[in-house]
């Protein structure tokens, strides 16, 4: 199956979104809803579990988008209960760019002491460690997964109840998850000690929800209560409520940046903060640090939508849609042929020429990853009669991986990491190039004094090197980070 837009490969992409229930009817309904709202999170694939107790745990895993399988109501049917958890995937783990239906999350276990259910977001940094091990002692794996090692030692964790035994395997996992679990009767949540991908916690009527992102709370009309501490585990029933507990040592914050500066949707809230406005202003400090005379700021929809609009306040500019976004191609869109993908982007964005011919024109997107559709984009503008083109980029160069959960080229592929900026703008044919600093970077964020390079307040590692986990598999294998 292609990607879900098989034209953009210069984007990096996040692994997956999560979304759990309990304490409401139907809780399969509120979890495809969740899932639909987190679907920029993972395109791949999704799954749900649910328990009833007359029918037991239930799950229905499909390739493809949550709109396409998760709204029959005849699936939904096969799926009672008021508790219940669901995954939205993009692969990064395992068989990279290839999901197959075996490592469709939620993943299920059954124990002495019942049944239960995991979905994880983020990475773990000693996957193969951990699965070599495992396998040594016995385990038999069914999936690519690094996040099936927590089913396996969920299974071997003498803990006496299944929440312990969750916590009891986390204790063992390095790198980023937020991971929910649930049992017959609870939902479970954790976020790993540096707290790097999010996770919140809702009410819905009588019971709760916990997601990735406010956005997905807003869907079912539940109420956002808080963020979930880095480090801290929350064990939810509808009978006993919310119970929290911090089963890890406690660790500075480290949260990943880019999700304000590209994962999350613009209408969440991260850090008390809106998404929306934190990319505004990015784009007013890329305008103060960046300036250059020209007629026109663009973004690249839609992601660099609300940093070009900030570019163009700061900058007194105008703003205007010089691409238009086909807002249909998806997996539903025709089987590309070698010459339809000789089209390149023009099936996904084209020219708004009426307003681009003779102009000089600001492009502002959020990221340079290969430059394989930046330098499309700008073909594409001076095609259509722009006097100058100038990219304004509203993140740091990306020159490093990240193994905490995103789809990352290695780093020989990463044109920040082979080029200097000047390098890179004659690389992509432009007129101009240039990024926001780390430090205005922070700024946006609202970190007023910038990066302390000593005691960062986030974890920026692709745009620095700089990784508060190490990546213990990596290292094994000879990759060598910025300190060393």
């Amino acid at each position: 199956m292609p990607p879900a837009h098989p034209f953009d490969d210069d984007k990096l992409k996040e692994e997956c979104g999560i979304f759990g229930v309990v304490g409401v009817s139907d809780a399969a309904n509120f979890i495809a809803l969740g899932l639909h709202a987190l679907q920029h999170r993972g395109q791949e694939a999704g799954g749900i579990v649910t328990y009833d107790h007359e029918q037991g745990f239930n799950s229905a895993r499909r390739m493809g988008y949550v709109r396409d399988n998760f709204t029959d109501s005849e699936i939904l049917r096969t799926l009672p209960g008021n508790v219940g958890i669901g995954h939205v995937r993009y692969s990064t783990a395992g068989n990279k760019g290839q999901t197959a239906i075996r490592d469709v999350q939620p993943f299920f276990g059954e124990f002495s002491m019942g049944g239960a259910a995991i979905a994880h977001n983020g990475n773990l940094t000693n996957a193969e460690a951990l699965r070599r091990d495992l396998i040594s002692q016995g385990a038999i794996f069914q999936s690519n997964s690094d996040s099936e090692c927590i089913i396996h030692l969920m299974a071997r964790s003498m803990g006496k109840n299944i929440p312990d035994r969750f916590e009891e395997a986390l204790r063992k996992a390095e790198g980023a998850f937020s991971v929910l679990g649930m049992t017959r009767t609870k939902l479970m949540g954790v976020r790993d000690p540096l707290g790097v991908r999010p996770l919140v916690l809702g009410k819905v009527g009588d019971g709760w929800a916990l997601a990735s992102e406010t956005c997905a709370l807003d869907i079912i009309g539940a109420e956002f209560v808080r963020e979930i501490e880095p480090g801290e585990m929350v064990v939810i029933s509808a009978k006993d409520g919310v119970q929290s507990f911090f089963p890890f040592r406690p660790k500075k914050s480290r949260f990943c940046i880019f999700e304000h500066v590209y994962f999350s949707r613009p209408d969440s809230i991260l850090g008390g903060r809106s998404v929306y406005e934190t990319r505004s202003q990015i784009g007013v400090e890329l305008a103060r640090e960046a300036p250059v005379e020209a007629d026109l700021v663009c973004p690249v929809p839609d992601s660099g939508t609300p940093a070009a609009i900030g570019y163009s306040q700061e900058s007194g500019i105008p703003y205007g849609m010089g691409i238009i976004r086909n807002q249909y191609m998806g997996r539903t869109f025709i089987e590309p042929t070698d010459a339809i993908r000789n089209m390149g982007v023009r099936l996904k964005l084209n020219v708004n020429r009426a307003l681009i011919a003779g102009k000089r024109i600001i492009l502002v997107d959020d990221s340079v990853v290969r430059g394989t559709t930046s330098r499309k984009i700008k073909d594409m503008l001076l095609d259509a009669g722009a006097a100058e083109v100038h990219f304004r980029i509203a993140s740091p160069p990306t020159a490093w991986p990240c193994f905490y959960g995103v789809d990352t080229p290695q780093r020989e592929k990463l044109l920040a990491a082979n080029m200097s900026e000047d390098e890179m703008c004659k690389y992509l044919g432009v007129d101009s190039l240039r990024f926001i600093s780390l430090d205005g970077l922070y700024r946006a964020v609202g970190v007023a004094e910038g990066r302390d390079p000593a005691n960062p307040a986030y974890c920026d590692a692709c745009f620095s090197g700089d990784y508060p986990v190490p990546p213990s598999d990596m290292l094994d294998k000879g990759f060598k980070t910025a300190a060393e």
